[in-house]
């Protein structure tokens, strides 16, 4: 027990002196490690809440303090909860930022690199996050991008990565290659230079053989993972069933093949196009169409693979002289390139049927081609409306085939297609294989070493990791190649099968391959036996809280997702999801816009630390809403939570320096029964990650206490004690220099953390409850169950955190709010 003197009227709290004080204690103790990382033996039900990593890319910033302050409550709850529970720190630590921030300042990117990881590291521990540093890692150290590169050998022993000429995103300011994902409206997504199309050799992973497990393993995440995050993954893996129907072209011994989800529709197909950036467009076009064709070429690649797609934008093409034969009716019709088809989508190639496809009937209509309707659906006729019919119907101008059903006789045709060998029944998808390889110094060689003779060749396990030359190259060669191409005593090495004279391969991996596993490998980060200890594995994965933004869906969620299932194929994983639970947190604006230096709307979280304090940044951020939304820090004030924070504080001195005293057993009563209700209303939130909410219960049992030591019981009473006790400790998840402070003030050794979360008494919990209406202007939103004898400010505060009053409200400003209490609460917005 600890004493200490009675706190003076004009004494006040500032979390802001006890900082370095807390820190020390932490690490002395080893508040926060795991007692077993890794072993047999018996260990208790596990937690591993797992936040995506930073990037070194300067000190910590405001959107940092929003996501870590979300997962260590996260953490710390578990702990409470007893669940040995694991909370890593690492650093996605390669990547282009670091080298063109380098390059500016003619640094090397490991200084530049390493030189943020410590300042991130500090930062991280003044903002009172309780990683556990033992499992510390970084991906730009050999010891771990050795193992992205046995990774990378294993996939290429299966056929899993591969080098193939593409047509790529290149990023002419970055001088780099970028995958789909990487590319934003046309523009790269980290300079925000536009991006351009170009011809390369280039590295890939085949994620698209893993297509459709990626869709139908979702069935494991649909009770952990937020449905808009699969939406997004759904539609980017983008699965379509239909057929492939080939297409004879005039002068062309080949045919063409070209996917349709709409093969019910073929009779009624008058023209053929291709993407005019496919090689197919250049191939097909005749002698004469070239000149033309070309004009086209040069005026059409401005666009940007979305503003191609654009439902309003104008159809343009150009003929190339050519002509294919529709398989069903024997007829000619005319081959055009044009825009608004990808050369990603299927073969290139589409069969155009304007009467049953708006972009087709938009094409048709500029370039004036035939319009004919096969599928009657009581609409119509689109020639004359120029609305495309797509709903089901009855087959017309369709040979053998009309009078059928559409949704039958397309099934009937790709069947007469395949006896004829000109067509079959197909699934496709949207999803392209994994672009991994960049033009970068500061990423992971890719271990391939090029031999005239031998071809690829893989470096040797045993002579990994291939490092990263020291010196020799330069880190933005004027040529547009790799910086390690200019690396000569680097790249001329003998090949390993036959020792005659090779290269190894100049492209490094993107970082998005170190983060797509890191998270394995946490739980033993120094293991040499392999990329992640198979002890660490069987402990600690999958993940059970995995947080981060919702703007990594359909990258680095997705691969982690591949390589996973990639892994426990070759039998090195037991599981096939990585993650059972995600929790996205929303951005951190300024006056409606995101922060950046550009806009001149940057708020500094040091600054705001030294201002207020970490606690009351934390407390501010979580208290603004639920994980998944924004916050505008232009709309919040940590003042608020400064001065909450003093209260506790000051609670805790009152009762640590109380002498006993007695109270009504009639006081003491109701003020146990208020803490037991937030007690359980607490840990239901908790489960629920709802934490904003939680946050206000704190405050409103920070209200009941004071007015018990104000007005009785008082702070002698074992029942306030008891209060003050379950208020800090569950606050600890959220202000833990606070928590500590006042856990210390009550006279308990350190640390809270150490301390069980506290349980509500069933029996305290039993009270007879009504029904209360919740209106949003008169209109029925919700309906809650409260005690009869609720006061009229607690009812009004629960109704103003109900979820669907919350969403029905949608920010409109509250005018005034009626409360009759037990029976109805009724908000009136401004009109």
């Amino acid at each position: 027990m600890t004493s200490f003197d009675p706190v003076t009227s004009d004494e006040t709290f500032d979390s802001r002196a006890v900082i370095d004080k807390w820190i020390g204690v932490w690490d002395r103790l080893g508040t926060f490690a795991v007692d077993r990382l890794t072993g047999d033996g018996d260990q208790g039900e596990r937690r591993y809440v797992v936040s995506m990593f930073s990037y070194p890319s300067g000190d910590l910033h405001m959107g940092h303090a929003e996501v870590y302050s979300i997962s260590d409550a996260m953490a710390r709850y578990a702990r409470m909860r007893g669940f040995d529970t694991l909370f890593p720190v690492g650093w996605d630590s390669f990547g282009l930022p670091a080298e063109n921030a380098a390059f500016k300042r003619g640094m090397d990117p490991r200084d530049w690199t390493y030189a943020n990881i410590e300042t991130q590291a500090d930062s991280f521990r003044r903002l009172g996050v309780s990683f556990d540093w033992r499992t510390r890692l970084h991906t730009s150290d050999p010891e771990y991008y050795r193992w992205n590169q046995w990774l990378f050998l294993r996939l290429f022993e299966r056929g899993l990565a591969y080098r193939a000429d593409a047509t790529v995103n290149w990023c002419p300011n970055d001088q780099t290659v970028l995958a789909n994902e990487q590319v934003i409206a046309g523009r790269c997504e980290r300079c925000g230079a536009h991006v351009v199309k170009r011809a390369l050799t280039q590295w890939f992973f085949k994620i698209t053989d893993y297509a459709q497990r990626l869709l139908d393993d979702m069935a494991q995440l649909e009770d952990g993972w937020p449905s808009e995050i699969l939406t997004m993954q759904r539609n980017w893996i983008g699965r379509s069933e239909g057929a492939y129907i080939d297409f004879a072209i005039s002068e062309r011994d080949e045919p063409v093949r070209v996917f349709t989800t709409r093969p019910d529709t073929l009779f009624g197909a008058t023209f053929f196009v291709v993407a005019f950036d496919a090689p197919l467009a250049a191939e097909l076009c005749a002698p004469d169409r070239k000149e033309e064709f070309d004009a086209y070429v040069r005026q059409a690649s401005a666009a940007t693979d979305i503003e191609r797609l654009a439902t309003d934008r104008t159809k343009t093409g150009v003929f190339l002289g050519r002509y294919a034969i529709n398989p069903a009716s024997g007829e000619r019709i005319p081959v055009y390139a044009s825009d608004y088809v990808l050369a990603t989508y299927g073969t290139g190639a589409v069969m155009a049927v304007p009467a049953h496809d708006q972009r087709d009937l938009d094409f048709a209509r500029a370039l004036g081609i035939p319009v004919r309707t096969v599928v009657d659906t009581g609409g119509e006729d689109p020639e004359r409306t120029g609305i495309a019919t797509d709903g089901a119907g009855v087959l017309v101008a369709s040979g053998r085939f009309t009078g059928q059903p559409n949704t039958e006789a397309g099934a009937a045709i790709v069947a007469d297609l395949a006896e004829r060998g000109i067509g079959e029944h197909a699934v496709t998808y949207r999803l392209r294989d994994w672009l991994l390889s960049r033009q970068r110094y500061w990423g992971t060689p890719i271990p391939i070493i090029h031999c005239g003779d031998c071809g690829q060749v893989p470096v040797p396990d045993d002579q990994l990791p291939v490092r990263l030359p020291d010196s020799g190259y330069e880190l933005r060669p004027s040529s547009g190649r790799s910086p390690l191409a200019s690396a000569e005593e680097w790249v001329a090495v003998p090949c390993p099968r036959c020792g005659g004279p090779a290269r190894r391969d100049t492209d490094t991996m993107d970082t998005f391959v170190d983060s797509s596993w890191y998270f394995l490998r946490y739980p033993n980060p120094n293991f040499t036996g392999g990329p992640f200890d198979p002890a660490g594995i069987a402990r600690w994965l999958p993940i059970d809280e995995y947080i981060g933004g919702k703007e990594h869906a359909t990258g680095h969620l997705l691969y982690a997702r591949f390589l996973t299932k990639a892994l426990h194929d070759m039998g090195l994983l037991p599981f096939t999801e990585p993650m059972t639970r995600l929790t996205n947190q929303g951005q951190v604006l300024m006056d409606g816009k995101a922060m950046s230096k550009s806009l001149g709307n940057l708020v500094d979280l040091q600054d705001q630390i030294r201002q207020f304090g970490p606690d009351a940044v934390r407390v501010t951020m979580i208290f603004a809403g639920p994980p998944e939304d924004d916050v505008d820090w232009a709309d919040v004030s940590p003042q608020g939570a400064v001065k909450w924070l003093a209260r506790v504080w000051r609670l805790a001195c009152d009762i640590g320096s109380a002498a006993g005293a007695s109270a009504p057993a009639q006081a003491s009563a109701a003020v146990r029964r208020g803490v037991h209700e937030v007690i359980a209303k607490t840990t239901e939130l908790m489960e629920g990650k709802r934490l904003n909410v939680a946050i206000a219960q704190l405050m409103q049992l920070t209200n009941l206490l004071r007015k018990a030591v104000d007005t009785g019981p008082g702070p002698a009473d074992p029942v306030v004690r008891e209060g003050v006790e379950a208020l800090v400790r569950m606050m600890s998840c959220f202000a833990p220099f606070t928590a500590e402070e006042a856990w210390e003030r009550l006279g308990h050794a350190p640390s809270v953390s150490d301390a069980d979360w506290p349980t509500a008494d069933p029996a305290l919990l039993e009270r007879d409850t009504t029904t209360c209406i919740v209106q949003l202007d008169g209109k029925l939103r919700d309906r809650l169950q409260v005690p009869t004898d609720i006061g009229e400010t607690a009812l009004q505060e629960l109704a103003l955190a109900s979820e669907p009053l919350v969403n029905a409200l949608a920010g409109r400003a509250v005018a005034k709010v009626i409360v009759r209490a037990p029976k109805l609460v009724n908000i009136v917005t401004k009109r």
